[in-house]
């Protein structure tokens, strides 16, 4: 009796390193280990491709609006419908929903500290006039004006798995107005 467990035993480790010998289906184990690695990694490169492509259009779209505003002398209402509006057409295809854009007037006193002379925004809230601005040092020039466009989107991934919740992007640029010293902001 004592024979049958021990050759019992025997086949089992037979049968155990047959079966580590073997590898007909060694590949596709592995594949199946790697494959959901590699989707993942695959999502995660699209949704960080496209959330640096949107924040290139949040770049380029600061810069284009205050770009507008400063080739002004006097921006009425319907100019500043027309500036505020360029930046939906810069950002596509990505959806303007999440967009935020300012473009205000910073008037520099004699101390070199900036006010808000004006300002007007798109989805968001103006920046009231005459509250405090920090200019940067190389640019706060006393007795002079900048414009200051300031965008914000807030990109939401496709796969909210791979980046968690919404990610705000936020773009600011001082420029200087090019005809007149000072842009003359008129409401009819």
């Amino acid at each position: 009796m004592r024979l049958a467990p021990r050759l019992h035993l025997r086949r089992r480790l037979r049968l155990l390193r047959r079966f580590a010998r073997r590898t007909d289906g060694l590949a596709a184990i592995e594949f199946a280990f790697i494959l959901p690695v590699l989707l993942i990694m695959l999502v995660g490169a699209a949704e960080i491709g496209e959330a640096v492509s949107i924040y290139r259009k949040v770049s380029i779209t600061t810069r284009t609006v205050a770009d507008l505003a400063t080739q002004y002398s006097t921006i009425h209402d319907a100019d500043m419908t027309t500036i505020l509006g360029a930046s939906s057409k810069i950002v596509a295809p990505y959806p303007s929903g999440p967009l935020i854009v300012t473009v205000s007037q910073i008037s520099i006193d004699a101390s070199g500290n900036g006010h808000v002379s004006w300002s007007n925004s798109l989805n968001g809230t103006p920046r009231t006039a005459g509250s405090a601005v920090t200019v940067p040092s190389q640019m706060a020039t006393a007795n002079t004006y900048l414009i200051y466009g300031e965008v914000s989107y807030t990109y939401s991934p496709t796969f909210g798995y791979n980046l968690p919740g919404s990610v705000t992007m936020n773009n600011a640029i001082f420029m200087s107005p090019r005809l007149v010293n000072s842009i003359t902001r008129t409401s009819p």
